[in-house]
C-alpha cells in the first residue's frame, strides 16, 4: 500500500528565496472585528471560507448575471520555477494586496490590481516529508501584521506581511512519522477571555499519527492549548497535561489485535487528524471543526476479535467536534460515521447558517460529508436535525436513522476479514469510495436562496481488507481499493442542494472529478473551477452555465471576490494535482491529460 498511497514525488529540498519589489502604501494591521466582519467588507478576503462562519458568500453585485459575459482576465500571475503542481490554496486580500500559497509550502504577495509580485517565500523542507495526497497547501491566516500558514514537514510560520520576512516559526510534530500541515490557519477571539488565537491543526492519519487541534499566541508562536481528537488521550494547557478526550480508558478502542504482543492499544495510532480549517461560532464562543478519519483504515483493527465493530466507534474519529476556546476541551461531538472502514473522514467544512422552523430561529452547522450525505446538526448542543444523501448509489448505507443520527449499514459493504491464511479479504464494490461523495473542496451557503452549493462526485471503487501493522512513518491503511467510475458520461457534479427538505434542486455535470471550492455571490452567480481548467460561473437559481473561462491547467482552488478602486475582481489559483490523480486505477487514467501548471488569475469586466 505505500506504493499506492505515496504522492510518487520527491520531496524537495526547498531553498528559502525572498524577492522583494517595491511595496505599496504601508498596509494597516488586520484586527479581530476585521476579520469578524470579513463577509461584510467587500475590499478584503481576511480568512478561509470568507468570514468565521465560512458560508463563502459575497453580497457583491458588480459582477451578476447579466453581465457576465463581459468578465475577462485582468492579469494572471505565475508561481515559477518547477513546482507546478497542486495547487489548492484560497488568496486572502487586504489592502490591495493578495496573499497565496502555492504547492511545497510557498506564498506569494502579489499586487492585486496589477499581478506584480511585492515578495515570496518558499520553505526549506527536508527530503523525507510524508505528505499522503500530494503536496499542497489550502491557504494562509493573516493578523495585525503577520500571515500565517502551514508546511509539509508539520511546521507553521509567522512572515511580516510587509515583507515576507519570517517573525517566528514553531514545529509542532515529527514529520518522519507522517505529521504535516495542509489546511489554512483560523483566526479567533476567544469571547471569555478577550484573547485572539491562532488555531491550526495536523495532518498525517493515513500515517498512524494522532490528530490535534492547537492554540497558539498570534504574535508570538507560543503553544495555549493542545486538543488530541482520539479517545484517552491527554490535552495540554499552558504548557501542562490538560484534560482527556473522553475517557482515559478509551473503551470505544479494543486492544490492538494484529499486534504482535497483543499489547499494543490501537487508540495509540487512532488518526482523528483535524486538517481542514476550522469555523468559529462568535455568538457561542465556540471553534467548531471536523475530526479525520480513524487509523488504520482497516476497523476490524480497531474492534476486539470475534468482537462486533458497532460497538466499537472509534471515537473522537470522522465527525465533527466543537471546541472550547478557552481551555480545548470538547463541549460536544457528533460522529458522521462510527467505527469508519472506509475512509469518510469528517474533515470536510462546517458551514454555520440560520434557518426557520415553524417560526423558530435555528442554529445550524451544514456538512456534505465524505460518506455521501447532508447533516444538518444544532451547532449549539451537537443534536442531530436532518441527514440526507447529496449523491447518487450509496451503497455503504441505507440512510440515517432520524431518531439516533447514525448510519444504517447495510449488509456486506463493510470489508469482510481475510479467510484463515490469506492475507487479502474479498473484494466488494462500494459507493462512494474513500475519496468520498465530496472531499475537502469547500462548498458555499447563498444568504439569497438558502442553498448550498457544493461540488461532488459519482464515482466508486473496489475494495478489500488487508493485513496491517503500524511502523513509523509507513502507510497505515489495511485495505486495499481501485476507483471506478459510476457513469460514462461525467464524474464531477455540482449540485444546489436545500438543507431544509434535501431536496436536490439542481445538478450540473462535468467530465472530470470536481476538486475546486465554491463561490456565491448575490449577483445571482455561482463560481467553481473544473478539472479541465476551466473557471465557470453558473445562475445560482437555475444551474445554467453563464460563463467559462480556460486558466491553462485543471482547478483544485477556491475562488474569492473583492473589489479595488471601484471594481469587483473575481480570483483563483489555476494548476492541477491533489489526490485525485494519484490514488490509481480510473481516475488517474482519466485526468492523465490534464497540464500541471501553478498560477493565479484575476478576472473583471472588461470598460467600454
Amino acid at each position: 500500500m505505500t506504493k499506492i498511497i505515496g504522492t510518487g514525488i520527491k520531496p524537495l529540498c526547498v531553498a528559502i528565496t525572498l524577492t522583494v519589489a517595491a511595496t505599496t502604501a504601508i498596509a494597516k494591521p488586520v484586527t479581530w472585528n476585521d476579520i469578524k466582519n470579513d463577509a461584510a467588507t467587500p475590499e478584503d478576503v481576511l480568512g478561509y471560507g470568507i468570514g468565521p462562519k465560512a458560508q463563502r458568500w459575497s453580497d457583491l453585485t458588480k459582477i451578476n448575471d447579466k453581465n457576465i459575459d463581459a468578465l475577462v482576465p485582468a492579469w494572471s500571475f505565475s508561481f515559477g520555477d518547477e513546482k507546478q503542481r497542486g495547487q489548492e490554496s484560497q488568496a486572502l486580500v487586504h489592502d490591495g494586496i493578495i496573499y497565496i500559497t502555492g504547492s511545497y509550502s510557498r506564498i506569494f504577495a502579489v499586487d492585486a490590481k496589477t499581478g506584480k509580485k511585492i515578495w515570496s517565500y518558499s520553505y526549506r523542507l527536508p527530503d523525507d516529508i510524508r505528505p499522503c495526497c500530494d503536496v499542497v497547501n489550502r491557504g494562509a491566516a493573516i493578523f495585525g501584521d503577520l500571515v500565517y500558514f502551514g508546511t509539509l514537514d508539520a511546521a507553521i510560520v509567522a512572515l511580516d506581511k510587509k515583507t515576507g520576512k519570517v517573525k517566528w516559526k514553531k514545529k509542532f510534530g515529527d514529520h518522519t512519522e507522517g505529521y504535516t500541515m495542509t489546511g489554512a490557519p483560523t483566526i479567533i477571539k476567544d469571547q471569555k477571555t478577550g484573547k485572539v488565537l491562532l488555531i491550526h491543526g495536523s495532518s498525517g492519519d493515513e500515517f498512524g499519527v494522532v490528530g490535534k487541534l492547537f492554540a497558539r499566541d498570534p504574535m508570538t508562536g507560543e503553544e495555549i492549548w493542545m486538543r488530541p481528537f482520539v479517545e484517552g488521550h491527554y490535552g495540554r494547557l499552558n504548557g501542562k497535561k490538560g484534560t482527556p478526550t473522553g475517557d482515559p480508558k478509551a473503551p470505544s478502542w479494543p486492544d490492538d489485535p494484529n499486534s504482535p504482543t497483543g499489547k499494543v492499544e490501537a487508540w495509540s495510532h487512532g488518526g482523528g487528524a483535524p486538517w481542514q480549517s476550522a469555523s468559529f461560532d462568535v455568538e457561542t464562543n465556540t471553534i467548531i471543526v471536523g475530526a479525520g478519519n480513524p487509523a488504520p483504515w482497516n476497523g476490524w483493527a480497531r474492534t476486539a476479535p470475534g468482537g462486533n465493530p458497532a460497538d466499537y466507534d472509534s471515537l473522537y474519529t470522522s465527525g465533527q467536534v466543537a471546541v472550547d476556546p478557552s481551555t480545548g476541551e470538547v463541549k460536544w461531538f457528533y460522529q458522521h460515521t462510527p467505527n469508519d472502514a472506509w475512509d469518510f473522514s469528517g474533515n470536510n467544512e462546517l458551514v454555520l447558517f440560520e434557518y426557520k422552523d415553524n417560526g423558530k430561529t435555528i442554529k445550524a452547522t451544514g456538512h456534505a460529508d465524505r460518506n455521501g450525505f447532508f447533516y444538518v446538526v444544532n451547532r449549539e448542543n451537537g443534536d442531530f436535525i436532518r441527514g440526507f444523501p447529496f449523491v447518487d448509489n450509496i451503497t455503504w448505507a441505507t440512510h440515517i436513522d432520524p431518531k439516533t443520527g447514525r448510519p444504517v449499514e447495510a449488509e456486506g459493504q463493510r470489508p469482510a476479514l481475510p479467510e484463515k491464511g490469506k492475507k487479502k479479504g474479498k473484494s466488494i464494490e462500494v459507493s462512494p469510495p474513500f475519496l468520498g461523495g465530496k472531499n475537502w473542496n469547500p462548498m458555499a451557503y447563498s444568504q439569497d436562496t438558502g442553498l448550498f452549493y457544493l461540488g461532488a462526485n459519482h464515482w466508486k471503487e473496489d475494495y478489500w481488507t488487508e493485513e496491517v501493522h503500524y511502523k513509523k512513518g509507513a502507510a497505515y491503511l489495511g485495505q486495499g481499493f481501485r476507483i471506478r467510475k459510476m457513469y460514462e458520461d461525467h464524474v464531477g457534479v455540482l449540485r444546489a442542494v436545500d438543507p431544509k427538505t434535501g431536496k436536490i434542486v439542481w445538478t450540473h455535470k462535468e467530465k472530470l472529478p470536481l476538486w475546486s471550492g465554491v463561490l456565491a455571490t448575490k449577483g445571482n452567480l455561482i463560481f467553481t473551477g473544473t478539472g479541465e481548467g476551466f473557471l465557470k460561473a453558473f445562475d445560482a437559481k437555475t444551474g445554467k452555465e453563464l460563463w467559462k473561462f480556460q486558466t491553462g491547467s485543471g482547478i483544485v482552488s477556491s475562488p474569492v471576490t473583492w473589489t479595488q478602486d471601484g471594481e469587483q475582481y473575481i480570483g483563483i489559483a489555476s494548476g492541477y494535482g491533489g489526490a485525485v490523480p494519484l490514488w490509481g486505477g480510473d481516475m488517474a487514467d482519466l485526468t492523465k491529460p490534464v497540464s500541471q501548471g501553478g498560477s493565479f488569475w484575476a478576472f473583471k469586466l472588461k470598460t467600454k
